[in-house]
């Protein structure tokens, strides 16, 4: 009896901890994929950038919306001349003084063939994005990595790094001249899943003293009204943290990143399926940082177009983001 009880509370301990909160409440135009969010400083308003539509743009009054669809950022695609330059992905944005970055990767599903771009605004507002071109991340077939999916982060030393990378040799991490419109050194590679089809992605780097916290989706990303993954091999997010922006990052059991190490943030559960593509981002209005992000809700449907979006405000009481 003693060892049943002891076997009921493991249960329910390993239960507990492994319980997630529900998304917090989106209205309004809430379909995305790939969500990029900021607050413009001038007047309060929230952008979300997205995946399609050559980066959608759209905007609320707050994070939980109502959220309204205002057009293309890049109207006319990229300049970079690769396959994909009118079909964008990944977006990331960031404040650098008067001027907002864009940053968007160019590519075509499956390929080496790529190359983030950036493009400018001092306001976020369609019609005002300036394409700049390719920051210099630029991948071929045979390429340690693929350049896609960038996030740029403002160490604590004042300079600036883009993370990015997805499947082959994973995440890496290059400087950035200042202002971030184009790299200034060489590449250093952050994670690596050596298993199966080494299936992260996704990065994004959040300092929070004394640590960098390197977020990234692992799993299988999509198409899962088609083909739907083995159960747990689904998109999930996974963290490590270090306190260097450029190396040294393992998770809360000490096992490296670049070891196959993370430890998973948020996985499926309830009506929640598949989350990843995520992004953290400091909102006073909700309480704090919060994780945001694109799930499947399975009551409405699994296809890639039908991915919702999703936030959760982050706790740090343990050192490590729990939601």
């Amino acid at each position: 009896m003693m060892f049943l009880k002891s076997l009921l509370l493991l249960v329910s301990f390993a239960s507990t901890a492994i319980s997630y909160q529900n998304p917090g409440a989106c209205s309004g135009a809430c379909n995305v994929h790939d969500p990029a969010v900021i607050r413009r400083t001038s007047d309060g308003t929230y952008f979300r950038f997205s995946t399609g539509n050559k980066i959608q743009i759209a905007t609320s009054s707050s994070l939980s919306g109502p959220w309204t669809i205002k057009g293309s950022a890049l109207s006319g695609g990229s300049k970079i001349n690769l396959a994909g330059n009118q079909d964008l992905w990944a977006p990331d944005v960031t404040k650098v003084g008067d001027t907002y970055y864009l940053y968007y990767s160019v590519s075509t599903f499956g390929s080496q063939e790529s190359a983030i771009g950036v493009a400018t605004s001092t306001t976020m507002e369609v019609g005002t994005w300036t394409d700049r071109g390719s920051t210099g991340v630029i991948s071929h077939a045979g390429s340690a990595y693929n350049a896609i999916d960038g996030n740029v982060v403002l160490a604590g030393d004042g300079s600036y790094y883009m993370s990015f990378g997805s499947f082959w040799r994973d995440i890496y991490n290059v400087p950035m001249n200042n202002p971030p419109l184009t790299i200034s050194g060489s590449s250093t590679r952050l994670a690596y899943n050596s298993t199966g089809s080494h299936a992260i992605e996704g990065s994004f780097i959040w300092y929070r003293s004394p640590y960098y916290y390197l977020f990234f989706s692992a799993g299988v990303c999509c198409g899962y009204d088609s083909n739907r993954p083995a159960q747990g091999m689904e998109y999930r997010i996974n963290v490590c943290r270090s306190t260097s922006v450029n190396s040294g990052y393992v998770d809360k059991n000490g096992v490296a990143c670049t070891a196959s190490g993370g430890s998973t943030v948020l996985a499926s559960h309830g009506n929640v399926y598949g989350p990843g593509g995520q992004g953290v981002f400091l909102d006073n209005e909700a309480g704090g940082a919060v994780l945001y992000y694109h799930y499947v809700d399975t009551t409405i449907g699994y296809g890639d177009g039908q991915k919702r979006f999703g936030w959760n405000l982050i706790s740090w009481g343990t050192g490590w983001p729990v939601v």
